[in-house]
């Protein structure tokens, strides 16, 4: 694409404002002691409702989903929209379970959803398993926001062409990665914490607008969606396998929105942004009105359907140009300057977050857990801090030497784990009585290995492997996603395994032929709960 010196002049202008807002964001809120991991990572824990609700929803909907989400509707029609219920599962089973889990993190000290666990359960390898399931399933996520801000940058032409070197071609790049890594250093989650309020601020502005302008440049929403529909049924009679819409039935839909929603808080960086909140009152307020974001992502996936009615012909056939090549066409220059600074702070909001929530779990879960020695708590900043930057490293060389479709199918591949962990997560919330370590341990294991090879199995006309994230398991004849095939065959034997073990331990005491010590697992009582080390 050609570049326009109007719309990078006010792109640079407002990522050098966030830049600015970035490293300022070090002395907001009365920092005590950035060198505590409790003021570094959470701000604190002193992020009221108001603040909250920015954090959530610039941690929640990223550069990826201002991107993906509206090309899944240019590519496959309708069933993109999959993202809106799935928000509504999000905050459901957020108003379920995080007051709780906030509660018991303000009261025990919990840093990451790992505390949780091995307070719980008091099992090193149950700890270990969801710790490596946070790890492997935030490195794609992140490196997802640095392609959505490839995305942008190739958008405005900051491409020097096939002649230009491979350093200067992702110059642009390099140099957004090094304000990220900088200023996350230095202020740790409240960077992100200020930078969401302009990012979603410019966010709301921007998708307002574009649905009010859009559609009178396009003849009215009747003709945008008779047009959108009449591109999907050429694609869907197009001889070209690529072309061709997928087609997805009722089951893909429904379970995909219900895995996609039940994952969500699992992840590190949701869990960081939830931990950062004042207490269980502030999260219960703000599962209520964060669906409200809902009304956004709905308006976003119908700028797909807009970039198809428009004719709009994506840059090297690539479906994450839409929406630019969209703005590009409709807007004046200033204002699509605006638009892709709001898509670039919507990649650098999460990526702060997601990288600090990684940096938590090997300081805290991994180095302080198994370290022979003393860690303390100045040191344990420190490698927190060092492991937020190698995160990045790790996500940009993934981004540098993989394809993008890669890159995506891994992000798939993390949903279906992280979703393996929930069992642990709510039985240990609500009740241990019926939740056998051992149980829920093999349970996460099945639900692993089976997931990871269902999708391995799944191809697509672009991908020989891991070509999507749906298929139709062994005990069923309907497709769904692969997450929650997965996390049916993890409950069963995590069902099935801890009452096998209650009935035994019941059978051995009415037979006296056991003498083992008292349990030592946690009750269901919170106040048996005990501080992390």
């Amino acid at each position: 694409m050609s570049f326009n010196g109007v719309t990078f002049t006010v792109f640079l202008i407002l990522i050098m404002l966030v830049t600015g807002m970035g490293f300022i964001a070090s002395r907001w809120r009365r920092a005590n002691n950035l060198n505590h991991l409790d003021e570094w990572a959470l701000g604190g824990r002193g992020f009221g409702g108001f603040v909250t609700w920015f954090l959530l929803g610039g941690d929640l909907y990223s550069a990826y989903t201002l991107i993906a989400v509206p090309a899944a509707i240019y590519s496959i029609g309708a069933f993109g929209f999959y993202a809106v219920p799935n928000a509504v599962v999000l905050y459901s089973l957020g108003f379920l379970f995080l007051p709780k889990l906030v509660r018991l993190a303000h009261e025990k000290g919990y840093v990451t959803l790992t505390d949780f666990v091995n307070d719980r359960f008091k099992s090193p390898t149950l700890g270990l398993a969801i710790t490596v399931t946070g790890l492997l399933a935030t490195l794609p996520y992140l490196a997802l926001q640095l392609i959505g801000l490839e995305v942008i940058f190739a958008s405005m032409g900051l491409n020097f062409g096939p002649q230009a070197s491979w350093f200067l071609n992702h110059l642009p790049l390099f140099v957004a990665f090094g304000v990220l890594a900088a200023y996350t250093y230095s202020s740790g989650i409240r960077a992100p914490a200020l930078i969401a309020f302009l990012k979603d601020g410019l966010t709301y502005v921007v998708v307002i607008v574009a649905i009010i302008v859009i559609p009178i440049k396009l003849g009215g929403f009747d003709n945008i969606f008779a047009d959108a529909g009449q591109a999907i049924a050429a694609r869907n009679n197009s001889t070209d396998p690529q072309a061709a819409a997928i087609s997805v039935n009722a089951s893909v839909y429904m379970t995909l929105a219900l895995g996609s929603g039940m994952a969500f808080f699992l992840y590190p960086h949701a869990i960081t942004g939830v931990f950062a909140a004042r207490g269980a009152r502030t999260v219960r307020r703000n599962m209520s009105v964060l669906p409200m974001y809902t009304v956004l992502l709905g308006l976003v996936a119908l700028l797909g359907m807009m970039a198809l009615a428009a004719g709009i012909t994506p840059l090297n056939g690539n479906p994450q140009f839409a929406v630019p090549q969209l703005l590009i066409e409709m807007f004046p220059s200033w204002f699509v300057g605006v638009a892709f600074a709001a898509i670039a702070m919507s990649a650098l909001v999460p990526a702060a977050i997601m990288a600090i929530g990684a940096g938590n779990l090997v300081s805290r879960n991994i180095i302080r857990q198994y370290s022979q020695s003393a860690v303390s708590t100045y040191r344990e900043t420190q490698i927190s801090k060092i492991v937020s930057v190698l995160i990045k490293v790790g996500a940009l060389v993934f981004v540098l030497t993989l394809d993008s479709q890669f890159a995506l199918n891994f992000q798939l591949l993390g949903g279906i784990w992280i979703l393996q962990t929930i069992p642990t997560v709510l039985l240990g919330l609500f009740t241990v009585r019926f939740a056998d370590k051992r149980a829920l341990l093999a349970g996460w294991a099945v639900g692993i290995a089976y997931g990871t090879i269902a999708a391995y199995n799944v191809s697509s006309p672009t991908a020989d492997h891991f070509g999507g994230s749906t298929a139709v398991p062994f005990f069923l004849s309907s497709p769904m996603y692969i997450a929650i095939s997965a996390l049916i065959l993890n409950l069963v034997v995590t069902i099935v395994w801890s009452m096998s073990a209650t009935i035994l331990k019941r059978d051995q005491r009415q037979s006296g032929t056991t003498t083992s010590p008292p349990s030592t697992e946690c009750s269901d009582e919170d106040a048996t709960l005990t501080a992390p080390a």
